[in-house]
């Protein structure tokens, strides 16, 4: 089963910053970035990102370079994306959200990393790195005699514009690299198939080491509007909220657990911040549709959401979904929908061939989303980029580990992980499908499953449950999934809390969550 997106042109060069460049030219005036009470223009912008790209180039961090970049969110961490594409080099986002110990890790993992970009505030949590580290600040000067024209190099659309870090399967994280013809792909498509333009000014609400946190910054440079960053180093839904009210942002992109977030912080306040938005894009986590739908129907709600679908090694998105065509009684999963531009989608078997339509199969993304790979792996995990015939032809592919099939109306709907499936008494379960009838039982306002392990070291399932009002009762709730789960699928413990905890990257934080349980409950017994 293949699913095809539309096949749109690339410019000869598909470069993302070669589009924020012709904006600099156009709307030289226009406001580029607002964070805290500063704001810089388009044409400001690009000639401190040319004096930076310079400084790299001079110091020999040219083309095909690996930058490290430990910045708050900031204008000085646009001026130096913006600068490490135009030297031709790659930035890799070194998250200052992340304890020391695990950029540490990082730093590790990054093969030929030339060089570290930090502030005054991050600088300590890099120092220990074996190259060089430059802080930002104490470079104003040196900046300021350096030429404000653009650097003359040829950068390509098979060039690498960044690398972020995803999680191995080994447990040591990996570096993912993308193109800029990717990235290219990925924003052209965004702009034209959802009408884009100088007025969809964004709002970044994600961690800066989220692999959808580049589109997110660059996507309003792309298409000429401005860029509003939180002056918080990690998201706080009240700064949040106060400017989607305060300016005129049309567009969010963000994780399926912030988005929650932001609509019960609107709804308890009876605001309509949210409602008034163009576009929320999110995806990133298997979706809750029970979390959003009495605000979908809010009268006067005419914010679109796009439920979207992809992998860090393949550019973030894949697909997209217009949540409005969803309907409860038909779905039992929302569907991601269909591809990007240039983009296809296979539904293979376990011997790598197209599955029938309807079945179910792993989920491979082909085209031009496809990345360069893993910098920093040679393990299992690169084996995931690989080659499977199609049409008699060799198609290089990623196969994502991702569990799906095509429903009847051509969409593709996300069943779980196939590595995430855990075997509970002999029988394989996916958490995803507990979580999902947890969520429809009344009185469950957000619900988590985790695998823990008992004393004598069997798998149990543990599920953590947000109570829209009272404690939920445990016979109450197992007596509700038993109604629609099979036996097996039952958890053996319910706990409730007050809050379901995000990772840095604003996901569920299931290791967390076992953490609070072992914490709390494991040593009385105590379920609940």
């Amino acid at each position: 089963m293949i699913l095809r997106g539309k096949r749109v042109a690339l410019p000869p060069d598909p470069v993302v910053h070669r589009r924020f460049e012709a904006h600099a030219r156009t709307t030289p005036d226009a406001v580029a970035v607002r964070w805290a009470d500063r704001e810089v223009s388009y044409a400001e912008l690009d000639v401190r990102a040319n004096r930076f790209a310079h400084l790299l180039i001079a110091r020999g961090h040219g083309r095909g370079a690996r930058v490290g970049l430990c910045l708050d969110y900031s204008i000085d961490l646009l001026v130096a994306i913006l600068g490490t594409l135009k030297a031709g080099a790659a930035y890799v986002p070194l998250d200052p959200a992340y304890p020391e110990a695990r950029l540490r890790l990082l730093l590790g993992q990054v093969p030929d990393l030339a060089m570290i970009v930090a502030s005054p505030a991050t600088f300590a949590q890099v120092e220990s790195a074996t190259v060089e580290v430059v802080v930002f600040e104490e470079l104003a000067d040196y900046l300021d005699g350096l030429a404000g024209t653009a650097p003359d190099v040829p950068v390509t659309g098979d060039d690498v514009c960044y690398a972020v870090f995803t999680s191995g399967s080994t447990g040591t994280p990996k570096l993912t690299a993308v193109r800029h013809e990717g990235w290219f792909n990925l924003l052209n498509w965004l702009m034209l198939e959802f009408g884009l333009d100088s007025g969809s000014d964004n709002l970044v609400v994600s961690a800066f080491g989220f692999d959808l946190s580049q589109r997110s910054l660059m996507m309003p440079l792309f298409c000429g509007a401005t860029q509003h960053l939180l002056a918080s180093r990690n998201f706080d839904a009240a700064m949040a909220y106060r400017l989607l009210n305060r300016h005129g942002i049309r567009v969010v992109h963000c994780a399926s657990s912030t988005l929650y977030l932001l609509v019960d912080w609107e709804t308890a306040r009876k605001g309509d911040a949210l409602t008034r938005l163009d576009y929320v894009i999110f995806g990133g986590e298997a979706l809750h549709v029970e979390r959003l739908a009495n605000w979908m129907r809010r009268e006067g709600n005419t914010c679109t959401l796009l439920h979207q679908y992809g992998v860090a090694e393949c550019t973030d998105v894949a697909s997209s979904y217009d949540l409005a065509g969803y309907r409860a009684g038909e779905h039992d999963i929302a569907p991601v929908g269909r591809p990007a531009y240039n983009t296809d989608l296979h539904i293979v078997d376990e011997h790598l061939r197209g599955v029938a339509a309807g079945e179910y199969g792993e989920i491979c993304i082909a085209g031009t989303s496809v990345g360069a790979g893993y910098l920093n792996g040679t393990g299992p995990e690169s084996e995931r980029f690989t080659t499977i015939e199609v049409d008699g032809e060799p198609r290089r592919v990623y196969r994502t580990g991702d569990r799906g099939h095509v429903d009847a109306n051509g969409d593709l709907v996300i069943a779980g992980r196939m590595d995430a499936q855990v075997k509970v008494r002999g029988m394989r379960i996916d958490p995803t499908d507990i979580e999902r009838a947890l969520g429809r039982l009344p009185g469950v306002r957000q619900a988590a499953v985790a695998v823990g392990r008992t004393d004598s070291g069997d798998v149990e399932l543990i599920a953590f449950l947000v109570p829209t009002g009272d404690e939920l009762a445990e016979d109450d709730v197992r007596a509700g999934l038993l109604e629609t789960l099979p036996r097996n699928m039952v958890p053996a413990r319910f706990v409730n809390t007050a809050r379901i905890p995000l990772s840095p990257h604003g996901k569920v934080d299931r290791p967390a969550l076992i953490e609070e349980f072992r914490a709390n409950f494991a040593d009385s017994g105590t379920p609940a």
